[in-house]
């Protein structure tokens, strides 16, 4: 049982993707729920800052983690996905259809769910930005399955696609995780950017690292650029489905509304990004240490993000399981992804805060050369 539900409290995720999709099938104000449920998250997190340890082990050695059950979970989320996606077309096509609005919740979908025929305006982008809010959560399971090989990186490619982002599975593996904390990495963020500066050039970076790789890579191979080899080109050739999908349900409609579900989950992931390594500074050719990323250990946000805040650890050990992730000594901010999303969002008052914070690492974590760097980049921002 103990293990059950040291297993269990990671499920926070999928459930509530769940949810907000059964609101976007109910319709009229549960549309709304995935936005309800982000504010309650920053709450909850706001007030669970208290640290906890991983999964950890049992008294003879083996992991607490259930592999089986947490590898099921995450395969499965490419389904949920799938059908979170289906259940906003379908409103969407209800929408332009002009599917007449039924007083209240006097349907049943699959003899199960109350919902409410038709659907307004208000309440269509509603549904599109609870749409949004959780596939940009669920990409940390995309992330997770990048780390892997074989099919389990292809489910992972596939997971991306959804959200027009194929090119970070190998983005995140052969730039990331090799440039960290260097200007070569656009995924890390330098002191005095904001997050939504961050986001447009992160996007673009990773997406043009693919892009050199693969020419470098295929002209090595005596082959054209213009060919299904091409693992940047097959990547966006990954998400034309979901393009056609909404085309389908609502022509430009539909294309609008994928154009602002991808907004949102594609800033949530670069929001991520954005927060664990943001303002830290490592020279070239020197190795990642585990005072490059801010860890993060409070509960909800490890339970939720599945320990992906043990970005120390991860980095160290790429291929380690979620669950078998540990607290390493790195430089820990103290405040969980969802406050600091929320902090993010307003810049000055997310510099106020990190400029303290890039202070104390510039004084007890970084090494000579970092400071140095450090004390230059201060002065360029205001950090000084």
């Amino acid at each position: 049982m103990k293990k059950l539900l040291i297993n269990a409290r990671y499920w926070f995720a999928p459930v509530l993707i769940i949810v907000s999709m059964l609101g976007v099938l109910a319709g009229g104000m549960f549309s709304w729920v995935g936005l309800l449920l982000l504010g309650v998250g920053i709450v909850i997190d706001t007030l669970m800052r208290f640290q906890t340890p991983g999964a950890g082990y049992d008294d003879s050695g083996e992991t607490n983690g259930i592999p089986w059950l947490q590898n099921g979970v995450m395969y499965s989320m490419l389904g949920v996905f799938v059908l979170l996606q289906l259940s906003i077309a379908w409103r969407i096509y209800q929408y332009v259809s002009g599917v007449p609005l039924s007083e209240g919740f006097d349907h049943l979908l699959f003899g199960i769910l109350p919902y409410q025929e038709g659907i307004t305006g208000l309440n269509l982008v509603g549904a599109t930005i609870s749409s949004g809010i959780f596939a940009g959560i669920g990409i940390i399971y995309g992330h997770e399955l990048s780390h892997t090989k074989g099919f389990t990186f292809v489910i992972s490619r596939w997971m991306m696609a959804l959200s027009g982002k194929a090119h970070f599975s190998y983005a995140h593996v052969y730039n990331h995780h090799l440039e960290l904390a260097h200007e070569d990495d656009p995924a890390t963020s330098p002191r005095g950017r904001s997050l939504w500066q961050h986001y447009p050039l992160a996007g673009i970076g990773q997406s043009r690292f693919l892009y050199r790789m693969e020419k470098q890579r295929l002209e090595r191979l005596g082959k054209p650029f213009l060919t299904w080899e091409n693992r940047w080109l097959r990547g966006y050739a990954m998400s034309l489905p979901t393009l056609f999908l909404f085309w389908f349900a609502g022509g430009w409609i539909g294309i609008g509304c994928l154009a602002i579900i991808w907004f949102i989950s594609n800033f949530e992931l670069e929001a991520l990004n954005y927060m664990e390594h943001y303002g830290l500074i490592r020279e070239k050719g020197q190795p990642i240490d585990y005072r490059h990323s801010w860890d993060n250990s409070t509960a909800f946000t490890s339970w939720f993000f599945i320990e992906i805040g043990r970005q120390a650890d991860h980095h160290d050990r790429g291929e380690t399981h979620f669950w078998e992730l540990d607290e390493v000594g790195a430089p820990n901010v103290g405040w969980g992804y969802f406050t600091l999303f929320a902090l993010a969002l307003i810049p000055p008052a997310y510099d106020a805060y990190y400029k303290k914070e890039l202070a104390k690492w510039d004084e007890e974590f970084a090494s000579e050369g970092e400071r140095m760097i450090a004390d230059r980049i201060n002065r360029q921002v205001g950090y000084a």
